[in-house]
């Protein structure tokens, strides 16, 4: 018996008539969507804590103002991936925030003629200083400067040598924004005007990070498998794990939605250290670091589009050695040692290492989980890649039984019924999810078919006759991350 859906088997009107089942053709890709969330300011077009599409770079510039948070992290976020599919989740300052405030103090006269390199945030601002020129003239022409530079994350003010910086966004996200002189040194033409004095006083004082339960809220049940997290703060971070937790959040059993979040944080090896042994959440990845002239919230931009672009290609290849495109290095005096990485790596902080280049290439990316409901180390979620396999393939079963069994009488195994009957019984279940494993196995993202095949169950449930339960004991593919080897040379 043919099973047809919607034609009707008293139907007596001719002739000729065509249902169209799809069960059977589903071979659709995943779409990996990334969120970006970030601060806007008062001149973004933007509605706070409502998602919307990403039309590019510029777009992110009207929507989140010029030199907002919103803004630079997408530009940062383009440039490693330039591709998927972006959204926005702009939010509004908090109503109590402060702006974090800094600046340059520059006395004496200049001797000579030259140039200013004052970097803010990562971006060179570039001030031409003529010979005979007072610190107060030179101050009040970079503040000048700065202010036409309308894509920096701060305004600026003179007065009488000492130019003073305020971010755009309020909240502690400001004190990111690195100031400092001559990032590239003498061997890049940087130096300072002879006979003017320049000090940096940094960033400092920026407090209230915005609240995220009601832009949350606000996803309602769209997924997004990339969330560009901007802020390092417990609260913020348990508001993330709050929206993604397993139990009750978007990789619990009744919502599948799942998805990743991804952050930076700027500290030295102890504070990130101490940092990383208060957080145990599989479903964020936070990359340290020290003295990096970007700010962290840009940073993590760029770690979540270098990493989507990967694992959007292929959830089970290993993240090591990807190029970011945005961060600058740190000096090399500040750069962490092997036996430092190695530290933070089992203390939940993803690591990079930067190249002869100064480019800086991801090294491993873990989540912050490190130990069980009993305080025991636990590494099941060490890895990122786990967590991306497992939503990957977790979809494409889900995919398989509701195309073909969305609409299906069960029957228990040995049932006898006709060739097309729309029925199904758990070991024709069973034998689906085998050729699935199967063709995931030929994919490169599953191993060991043969003890699946042998290992999973598919039943009906004992109390309840509609339904089916099923243990599938899948064996994840793995990375190659270490390769060691002993040379036990001779000699003749």
């Amino acid at each position: 018996m043919i099973p047809f859906k919607n034609v009707p088997q008293n139907l007596r009107v001719p002739l000729f008539y065509a249902e169209v089942d799809n069960s059977k053709a589903n071979s659709a890709a995943q779409t990996m969507r990334t969120l970006i969330v970030g601060q806007i300011t008062a001149s973004g077009t933007a509605a706070p804590n409502q998602a919307s599409i990403c039309q590019g770079a510029a777009d992110a510039v009207v929507k989140g103002g010029p030199g907002s948070m919103l803004a630079l992290m997408t530009a940062a976020y383009r440039k490693a991936d330039n591709f998927g599919e972006v959204w926005f989740l702009p939010l509004a300052d908090a109503e109590a925030g402060v702006a974090a405030t800094g600046g340059v103090t520059l006395t004496g006269g200049a001797t000579a003629t030259g140039v200013l390199s004052l970097y803010i945030g990562g971006a060179l601002v570039s001030q031409a200083v003529t010979s005979g020129q007072s610190a107060a003239t030179a101050a009040t022409a970079l503040a000048a400067t700065v202010n036409a530079m309308i894509d920096l994350p701060v305004t600026a003010s003179a007065d009488t040598g000492v130019v003073t910086l305020t971010a755009k966004n309020k909240g502690p996200a400001g004190n990111e924004i690195d100031l400092r002189l001559n990032y590239r040194g003498a061997a890049g033409g940087e130096a300072s005007p002879v006979g003017l004095s320049v000090a940096v006083t940094p960033m400092a004082s920026g407090a209230t990070p915005p609240d995220l339960s009601a832009a949350f809220a606000g996803l309602s049940d769209m997924a997004f498998d990339f969330i560009v997290f901007p802020y390092t703060d417990a609260a913020s971070l348990d508001a993330v794990k709050a929206l993604l937790n397993d139990v009750s959040g978007r990789w619990s059993w009744s919502q599948q939605i799942y998805g990743h979040a991804f952050a930076a944080k700027r500290g030295t090896l102890g504070a990130l250290t101490s940092f990383g042994s208060t957080r145990n959440d599989q479903h964020v990845s936070v990359l340290g670091f020290y003295d990096s002239p970007t700010p962290a919230w840009v940073v993590a931009a760029d770690f979540a589009g270098t990493a989507a672009v990967s694992l959007r290609a292929d959830p089970g290849t290993p993240l090591q050695t990807l190029a970011l495109s945005s961060m600058l290095a740190p000096p090399i005096a500040s750069r962490f040692a092997i036996a430092e990485r190695n530290v933070l790596l089992w203390d939940g902080v993803s690591t990079f290492v930067t190249a002869d280049d100064g480019t800086c290439r991801l090294e491993n990316v873990i989540t912050t989980y490190q130990k069980n409901g009993f305080g025991a180390a636990d590494d099941s979620y060490l890895e990122v890649e786990t967590l991306f396999l497992l939503a990957f393939i977790l979809r494409r079963m889900k995919s398989v039984i509701t195309s073909k069994y969305a609409r299906v009488k069960l029957a228990a195994n040995g049932t006898r019924f006709g060739p097309g009957a729309n029925v199904v019984t758990p070991n024709i279940i069973r034998a689906d999810l085998i050729a699935a494993y199967r063709e995931l196995e030929a994919e490169g993202y599953v191993q060991n078919g043969d003890v699946f095949k042998a290992e999973i169950i598919v039943e009906k449930n004992k109390t309840n006759p509609n339904r089916v339960d099923v243990l599938w004991p899948g064996a994840l593919i793995n990375q190659l991350r270490i390769f060691a080897l002993l040379a036990q040379f001779r000699l003749q």
